[in-house]
């Protein structure tokens, strides 16, 4: 099988299980909108480890704040990768991420962490000028609401994410060129909780980048999401999210500094 078959066929199976999930009577809240502000840090510690940091800050919109909103989730994720090769690494490591209460009338909480352990395998694959991205997410997740008398719960998330990155003003990945990079990652859980939501997020995003130095990106772009809520499978949430990423690397080994084969982003 070509290239060109795996992407039609992953494209094919993400509109399948979307498709077959919304076939159901459904019903759709408002949208929402958000802005989130990403930080992707990778700090290579020898030749095949690094370290991922990446802190997230994410806004939601309120009836006081509305589009931008105020602060809803910061994420600290952290991790130990391994780079297998040129076109695959492994990654695995631990999320603390802060809960803030945006529900501007509520009398419970402010702020409740949530804890997640997380694992990833990304597979990069080039053709011609282009780099596509096939990342599979595991997370183990332990989370709970805002009342008083919330206890935590336990699931699983399963993502998939599919990634295209396309230079715009170049032929290959270097300083000074802009690129667009469209992605979908369909995100699916399971657990005690999960009766029939099993579709926690489908997110279809795209973005404009721009490559500062071998250490530095900076990317922007919108995002469209929809996915089940928790407590009725029939009832769908949405949001619409504007997008700022900053990616740095930082290498303490005394060789020349270059891009690496694979853009470790999120």
């Amino acid at each position: 099988m070509n290239k060109t078959c795996y992407v039609k066929l992953t494209l094919i199976f993400l509109l399948y299980t979307s498709s077959t999930l919304l076939a159901q009577e459904t019903e759709f809240k408002p949208p929402v909108t958000k802005t989130w502000i990403n930080t992707y840090g990778n700090i290579r510690l020898s030749n095949r480890f690094y370290w991922i940091a990446q802190t997230h800050f994410r806004f939601q919109e309120t009836e006081k704040t509305p589009y931008v909103g105020q602060l809803a989730q910061v994420y600290n994720r952290h991790a130990i990768g391994y780079i297998y090769s040129k076109n695959f690494n492994v990654s695995a490591g631990g999320v603390l991420r802060l809960n803030f209460n945006t529900d501007e009338t509520s009398t419970d909480k402010n702020l409740v962490p949530e804890w997640r352990i997380w694992h990833q395998y990304m597979f990069a694959a080039p053709v011609s000028s282009l780099l596509f991205y096939h990342r599979l997410r595991i997370e183990h997740r332990w989370t709970k609401g805002f009342k008083e008398d919330s206890e935590y719960i336990f699931r699983n998330r399963w993502r998939y994410m599919f990634k295209v990155k396309i230079p715009l003003n170049s032929d290959k990945f270097k300083p000074k060129t802009f690129y667009a990079s469209p992605e979908a990652e369909l995100i699916l859980q399971s657990g005690k909780a999960v009766t029939g939501s099993l579709m926690e997020d489908l997110r279809l995003h795209m973005s404009l980048g721009y490559i500062v130095s071998p250490r530095i990106t900076l990317a922007t772009g919108i995002m469209y999401s929809h996915g089940q809520t928790l407590k009725d499978a029939t009832v769908f949430k949405q949001s619409w999210t504007a997008r700022l990423h900053l990616y740095f690397s930082l290498d303490s080994r005394n060789i020349k500094n270059k891009i690496p084969a694979i853009h470790m982003d999120d």
